[in-house]
């Protein structure tokens, strides 16, 4: 279909060129009328087609240009530079976000909180990042300016991060520190936290469709940018595995200076991938061109106009509930559930990652279509559902299949994240000016849902009304996210995913 249309606008141009060329033609021949003398015929002759001539080799070029243009907007495949450099932008949000996750809860805890009010300071850390992201579509769907938007979050990022792993700022203020005020306290830097989170990942991710429209070429944005999601995680787990070794102390003020610590370099290696992606990477041109040509915005009802909207949006929530849930429990998993060491809260998490890591270099070689984004998202889903059933019923006296299990979960991890986000990049298409929307919309949706499910998981922890023989930490890292998963693979088999063409990449990125 795009094709049909695309060669309509060719032939309405060519007509159009034609028409002016015919004008111009006709107004320089009553110009130049016939006169008496013969020679001032021919002179006037020769500089009627001289300006035809002109007249005629500028329509080809308008019609190359224009032809040239399109089929750079079309597909054109990106090199193993732009696609790492790209991959590389979210990596202060990955490590922050892995940090934030896997550690925020345990950390609060540990320095006094109840699980309840944990839960609350997580809880407002994501329904400040759910609001924010909806706005922040809207506005660089209405200004554009990536780049910009990127830089101002990962600068706000930067500088609040370290106060929700730290002292209570707000508490030294007031000169309490009551649990009461230190809920308050972390709950608005965590709101801060999360606003900057919001602004740095919706202008990162609906880049990816402004930067080229080639199917393998987005995926392959998308598989790089989870790609370097894992080495921020595994980078986290390593700065937590050596400091944890250093600070072995329950202490309340020694926790509060490892997790500082576990801050700060996470903000330095964070920053410093920030810089490249700047460097190495343009401002989209696409997006430049709709904004050039006055083209209008796509209406929020264009999309709620769409049932692959709905369904899309079902299965990203469904797979950012399945990793960032099971993630926030998995240290409880490995030290309360299965009484392992604390070297283990970094080691289990690292061995998740690496085989996501190499899931998602894989991914990136592969050329996509419909049909493959829904066989490669279920069969994530698929082992989702195993791994979830082993890792709920594992005795303690068997901790060390966990190590097998976080093999399989990895796997799922990666499959799963890689073609939920493609399907995101397949619901807009060429639609670009409304894609930061569908991203921010989305994202509120995962934001909100990750928020209230840890919620009323830590509410449940230690209640009477669970079942005796599982802990809620145990449905909440391994039934919760099995069922979401099983659920995600449903709704995708229902899907009618468009299939366009699509260019191997220029380069390989694993040659």
């Amino acid at each position: 279909m795009d094709g049909i249309l695309a060669s309509r606008s060719r032939q309405k141009k060519k007509k159009k060129w034609r028409k002016c060329v015919l004008k111009c033609w006709s107004v320089e021949l009553w110009r130049h009328r016939p006169h008496p003398s013969a020679r001032s015929n021919r002179l006037l002759n020769r500089g009627i087609f001289k300006k035809i001539i002109v007249l005629y080799f500028t329509m080809v070029h308008h019609l190359v240009r224009d032809a040239s243009s399109e089929e750079a907007q079309r597909g054109t495949p990106l090199g193993r530079l732009t696609t790492l450099s790209y991959g590389a932008g979210h990596m202060l949000n990955d490590i922050t976000s892995a940090c934030w996750f896997t550690y925020l809860l345990l950390f609060l805890t540990d320095i006094g909180l109840s699980p309840r009010d944990a839960a609350i300071v997580m809880l407002s850390g994501q329904v400040a990042d759910a609001f924010a992201t909806v706005f922040v579509g809207e506005l660089i769907d209405r200004f554009g300016h990536f780049k910009l938007w990127h830089a101002g979050g990962s600068f706000l990022v930067a500088i609040s991060f370290s106060s929700v792993f730290g002292s209570c700022l707000f508490c030294k203020i007031i000169g309490s520190n009551s649990p009461t005020l230190q809920t308050i306290g972390y709950s608005i830097f965590a709101a801060i936290f999360n606003v900057g989170w919001a602004i740095t990942q919706v202008s990162h991710m609906s880049m990816v469709n402004c930067i080229t429209l080639d199917p393998t070429s987005r995926v392959a944005l998308a598989s790089c940018r989870n790609a370097f999601t894992m080495v921020a995680n595994l980078s986290l787990y390593a700065v937590a595995l050596c400091v944890f070794s250093i600070y072995n102390s329950r202490a309340s003020a020694d926790i509060k200076i490892q997790y500082r610590w576990i801050a700060y370099l996470s903000i330095f290696i964070g920053c410093f991938f920030v810089v490249l992606f700047l460097v190495g990477v343009k401002e989209p041109r696409l997006k430049q061109e709709i904004q050039y040509k006055k083209i209008s915005r796509i209406s929020w009802a264009h999309w709620f106009k769409k049932i692959l909207y709905y369904q899309v949006a079902l299965v990203y929530t469904l797979t950012r509930l399945v990793t960032n849930v099971s993630q926030a429990l998995l240290a409880f998993y490995v030290t309360n559930e299965l009484g392992m060491s604390d070297s283990s809260k970094a080691l289990v998490p690292a061995t998740i990652y690496i085989c996501s890591l190499l899931v998602s270099v894989i991914l990136q070689e592969i050329r996509w279509s419909g049909w493959r984004l829904k066989f490669f998202f279920s069969a994530g889903a698929i082992l989702w559902v195993f791994s979830g059933a082993g890792i709920f019923v594992l005795p303690p006296s068997k901790h060390n299949y966990i190590y097998i299990l976080s093999i399989i979960v990895g796997a799922a991890n990666a499959l799963m994240t890689v073609t939920g986000i493609s399907m995101e990049s397949t619901l807009v298409g060429e639609d670009l000016n409304g894609c930061a929307f569908v991203y921010g919309s989305l994202s509120f949706l995962d934001k909100l849902s990750c928020g209230l499910a840890l919620y009323v998981l830590e509410s449940y922890e230690g209640s009477s009304d669970v079942s005796v023989n599982y802990s809620v930490t145990r449905y909440g890292i391994g039934a919760v996210p099995a069922a979401c998963a099983l659920l995600s693979a449903v709704i995708t088999y229902t899907m009618k995913l468009t299939d366009s063409s699509s260019i191997p990449l220029v380069e390989p990125l694993i040659a």
